[in-house]
């Protein structure tokens, strides 16, 4: 098994960008919420969105902080 890309471990409070940016512009979201969901806001326009952890998973480009 392979572990060149790691899943990444995120906390309530830390910015991520996303591989697609919003419709506002914006690559970075907050974390809001973790467990079976991630809880997400947008640094741009503060839309709030709930994302499964596995498309999270796949949608994550890096966790900034």
């Amino acid at each position: 098994m392979s572990t060149e890309n790691p899943l990444p471990q995120v906390d309530i409070g830390n910015k991520v960008q996303l591989r697609k940016k919003h419709p506002c512009g914006s690559y970075i979201w907050e974390v809001t919420r973790v467990g079976v969901d991630i809880g997400l806001v947008c640094q741009g326009c503060g839309r709030r969105i709930m994302l499964t952890r596995s498309t999270f998973n796949r949608r994550v480009k890096k966790v900034l902080t």
